[in-house]
């Protein structure tokens, strides 16, 4: 679900009262309240006075003591004007305010409280993850099962001296295993701090916690960016700092995640990864704006776009924050194979097709091999009780929960296979990382199956060969922008998300070897934090817009399967490239742009926008430009500077303008591309406008 934006007046009446323009000394109130309610519920408050980061950067004054006068004063109104508070968080680094207990129902009071700006739902934020993952011996781990790193070019940066040492890397996620014989190096005496505990020792939730299951999550997403040992991770010398803001059963909200951001930066972070996120598409969530003001701090904050694609406007904070770089997931390279079914003469499957599979060497074992098959319902293990499928194939339908979880019901159960089969009309989508070896059908050819069952012919054989090799694809999971009020393009960049193999905590120090294969947007933002640390490492002078930019002008186009391009809101600006992003003589700031809206009321309307060359070679650059929008819709007229000159170690302002005939061109978005050219090397950044009310 995607929550409303409401905007709320500080009048005396709130209920229904939605999307109207605020006074000028209105508070605002983001999210969906129930104003008849006398449930107490938790939320964030934003105050008018800025916070210490804020207030730097914006030219001001701000002291810790300042601004804790402010707050007391604020927070002893809203005791007066509710009832029943209680107040849990403090914030003053990259956010000003402060989360607390009250009624719903006593929300619009205390937006009419002095000094408050907004006020948002302390919403839950879990793990950005597909489900559940497989478990890997220790014994069964070699270092090409982390192939994602040098995939992404990570060996290269090795060797040529970049490894992440002397760049220090928040983890903020369910805590991690800094016991774990990958990772206990990567730590120094300083963990980080758990902010679910609340205290210096920010490990995952073991087994038996009454408040919920065990986490080995943030372990993982740690072992991307740093591990070195039996798995090599991105920056295998990177220094970690672990923060707990995500408890038992991978789940946390809004006011410790807010807490974990300003302790990271206070700490002294360079590079921050929030493997995490809900599904809020708004700029100015509070995480967002937390993110915003830690960028603009220096430190390189680093999200997951979410796992809740494929369709458009999916992306939720904080992967919708304006500076941070928020990370797709992708595929890598994988071979393609044809499959076809027979279980009795005169039954044809013909849309029969390969789904996904964890190895080729358990999908071809199914090639030609006749074996009984079980219908387990949707494949919940409840379908599976009672029912015999040791080393069976298990027939299961689409529904009520994630393809992935229902392979894994089935090899729990005993199953060596998976036959899925749709529930509505139409075909299922190519699921990589599967447990089992999973060949999907149609509706159709399901009730086939079940109709063969029914007459007795229980068995089916497998015909399945090689196709083609696939190159790096878009994860079908992963969250699509663009982001609403901004409308900017997301994700940044995409990075490897599937079947990534990482280390797990085994919560038994006898045994500490633990490992997994997990897929999901979480997986994929690690990959763009280590490769950050290595830039840095590479560059240390480099901002934070720079180390961004960096990642998104060298990254690679990524095609479909059929070979078509990408849209931008699928995969940002494309695969990261490390070794090109370190070695980057001409970075062009920012990496994506958006024109905003265009209203047809207005007939015909100009944008002036600008971007920034920088030439950090030692030599003069000249540089052409070009601007297209997919499909050179009629309408659409843009005006680009001439060629232009910049002379070494220089930036220069690039002015464009765009004219919008509205009445020419139907209501949506229109993705583009700006291609900067200096003869020898072609850069591309994405952009896009809208025309008309863009939101779905």
């Amino acid at each position: 679900m995607i929550f409303s934006l409401v905007f709320l007046l500080a009048f005396s009446s709130f209920a229904g009262f939605a999307g109207a323009n605020t006074t000028q000394n209105s508070a605002k109130a983001f999210g969906e309240f129930d104003f008849s309610s006398s449930d107490q519920i938790s939320v964030i408050v934003e105050l008018n006075e800025p916070s210490i980061v804020e207030a730097k950067h914006k030219g001001q004054k701000q002291s810790k003591q300042n601004l804790k006068k402010v707050r007391e004063n604020v927070k002893a109104n809203v005791q007066k004007a509710a009832q029943n508070v209680t107040f849990n968080r403090e914030y003053d680094h990259v956010f000003s305010g402060f989360s607390v207990e009250v009624k719903e129902s006593d929300i619009p009071e205390l937006l009419k409280v002095p000094g408050v700006k907004a006020v948002y739902p302390n919403v839950e934020f879990t793990v950005d993850i597909v489900g559940e993952g497989l478990e890997i011996n220790a014994f069964e781990i070699s270092p090409e099962m982390m192939d994602s790193a040098p995939f992404i070019g990570s060996d290269q940066a090795w060797d040529a001296g970049f490894t992440g040492k002397g760049v220090t890397v928040a983890v903020l996620d369910t805590g991690v295993d800094y016991t774990h014989p990958d990772l206990k190096d990567n730590f120094g005496d300083y963990k980080g701090w758990d902010f679910v505990d609340n205290n210096d020792s920010p490990q995952e939730t073991p087994p038996g916690d009454p408040r919920g299951g065990s986490t080995n999550h943030g372990t993982h997403v740690a072992g991307t960016v740093a591990a070195n040992g039996l798995i090599k991770g991105v920056a295998p010398e990177a220094t970690l700092l672990s923060y707990r803001v995500l408890g038992p059963g991978g789940r946390g909200t809004t006011e410790n995640v807010i807490a974990g951001i300003e302790r990271a930066v206070h700490d002294g972070a360079d590079i921050m990864n929030l493997s995490l996120g809900n599904t809020l598409n708004n700029p100015d969530f509070a995480t967002s704006i937390a993110l915003d003001w830690a960028m603009a701090e220096g430190v390189v904050a680093v999200t997951s776009n979410g796992n809740s694609g494929p369709n458009n406007w999916t992306v939720g904070s904080p992967g919708t924050s304006r500076e941070a770089i928020s990370v797709g997931a992708t595929q890598l390279p994988y071979d393609l194979y044809r499959s076809g079914l027979f279980t009795s003469e005169g039954v044809e499957y013909p849309s029969a097709k390969v789904m996904g599979f964890p190895t080729v060497e358990e999908l071809l074992a199914l090639d030609g091999v006749e074996l009984e098959f079980v219908h387990a319902g949707l494949g919940a293990v409840s379908d599976f009780e009672g029912k015999d499928v040791e080393g069976k194939i298990a027939l299961i339908s689409r529904g009520e929960f994630a393809f992935v979880d229902k392979a894994t019901n089935a090899k729990n159960a005993g199953a060596v296979g998976v036959i899925l089969y749709n529930n509505v009309a139409g075909e299922n989508p190519d699921v990589p990382g599967m447990a089992l070896p999973t060949i999907k059908t149609t509706l159709a050819d399901g009730q086939k199956l079940l109709a063969e069952l029914e007459a007795g012919n229980n068995t089916v054989s497998f015909a399945i060969e090689f196709d083609r090799e696939v190159g790096e694809t878009m994860a079908n999971f992963s969250s699509r922008g663009p982001v609403m009020e901004t409308w900017m393009i997301k994700p940044d960049v995409s990075a490897p998300g599937v079947a990534i193999v990482s280390p797990i905590p085994t919560h038994n120090p006898e045994n500490p070897h633990g490992y997994a294969s997990l897929q999901g947007t979480s997986m994929a933002a690690p990959h763009v934090a280590g490769a950050a640390a290595l830039i840095l490492q590479a560059n240390p002078n480099w901002s934070v817009d720079f180390v961004k930019a960096s990642l998104m002008n060298t990254a690679e186009n990524l095609f479909d399967i059929d070979g078509k391009l990408y849209p931008h809101n699928t995969q940002g600006a494309g695969s990261i490239r490390v070794v090109d992003a370190i070695n980057a003589q001409t970075l062009i700031t920012p990496g994506s742009h958006s024109f905003g809206t265009f209203i047809k009321d207005n007939g015909q309307q100009v944008e002036r926008q600008h971007f920034t060359i920088n030439n950090l070679s030692d030599e003069r650059k000249r540089y052409s430009f070009d601007v297209n929008f997919n499909g050179n819709p009629e309408g659409i007229k843009i005006i680009t500077s001439n060629n232009l000159n910049v002379q070494p170690n220089r930036s220069q302002q690039v002015n464009f303008n765009v004219q919008i005939d509205s009445s020419k061109l139907k209501n949506g978005y229109y993705e583009g591309t700006i291609t900067v050219s200096n003869g020898t090397e072609t850069y591309e950044v994405p952009t896009i406008l809208f025309v008309g009310d863009p939101r779905p």
